[in-house]
């Protein structure tokens, strides 16, 4: 038996894997008869396990659950599980859907049934709050290389089922070279206020094709780039210092960067009209 990874507790002591005394001192339950080590940090990914557990394998893990097991970042541990399966009853913390879901919309990822990255998507993006969604798209496109197609033509093939308008409006904006949910907040602020779509994860490489310098967005066309700096460019020495020498490259090669921080995105006017003011003397037509 893992640790770290949540089991059936009765089944355990029954095994004589554990012994129930210490069952109760050493673990902690998740769910009815699914535990963990309390030394474990619970995640999203612990919870979506601990729910197939707990549903007896007679469930499709669903949503930010089958987002996190198809390796997506940044889904806050507090999250619900979500399954679908055929009773809409569950346990404190799970989510149960009823999904009618076709079964090349599933898969098996070690052991468990969930849906796949593209059906996913569909249930994230029609189900959630348009930024949030975004958010959530980007680091599952990120993660898996899913094709924004893919999730059209499933939309395409489920016309009537709710939510579905308000995930193609989610798609247009998706993005899989967000690397925070930060940097999709950022260009969505950008979007969203009528800028020019930027090109993400822009690649600056050397005389012998090595990738020497990155942006987190920007327009080529004209050389303005926006990056969007976490604590660690600030608390980082090395990190620092490195954002010095790589910004005085990229003005040394024309280009124009903005440099964006969690507390400017709390004032999205005064960022647009930043950016907007830096792509206009560039010659952009807005």
């Amino acid at each position: 038996m893992r640790e770290e990874l949540p089991f059936l507790g009765q089944d355990a002591v029954r095994r004589d894997v554990v012994t129930a005394r210490r069952l109760q001192k050493d673990y902690r339950a998740i769910y009815r008869n699914v535990y963990v080590h309390r030394a474990v940090s619970v995640t999203a990914l612990t919870r979506a396990r601990a729910a197939w557990l707990w549903s007896g394998g007679n469930a499709v893990l669903v949503g930010l659950s089958a987002a996190m097991v198809h390796g997506t970042k940044w889904i806050e541990p507090g999250e619900p599980a979500e399954i679908s399966r055929l009773d809409r009853h569950g346990a404190s913390g799970i989510v149960c859907h009823t999904y009618a879901l076709e079964s090349s919309e599933c898969c098996h990822v070690d052991g468990m049934r969930l849906t796949t990255p593209a059906r996913t998507a569909f249930d994230i993006g029609r189900t959630r709050a348009p930024t949030q969604a975004a958010v959530y798209l980007d680091a599952l496109v990120h993660a898996t290389g899913l094709s924004v197609s893919d999730v059209v033509e499933l939309a395409d093939r489920h016309p009537g089922v709710r939510g579905v308008r308000r995930l193609r409006d989610v798609l247009r904006l998706v993005d899989g070279g967000a690397e925070s949910p930060q940097e999709t907040r950022l260009r969505l602020i950008l979007v969203n206020a009528g800028l020019p779509k930027p090109e993400t994860q822009i690649e600056f490489r050397d005389r012998f094709g090595a990738v020497r310098v990155r942006v987190d967005m920007g327009w080529r066309e004209w050389k303005v780039a926006v990056e969007y700096d976490g604590i660690q460019h600030w608390t980082d020495k090395r990190q620092r210092s490195w954002d010095i020498e790589r910004i005085a490259m990229l003005e040394a090669s024309g280009w124009v960067v903005v440099r964006v921080s969690a507390e400017m995105l709390t004032h999205p006017d005064v960022l647009v009209k930043r950016v907007r003011e830096k792509l206009r003397a560039a010659g952009c037509p807005i």
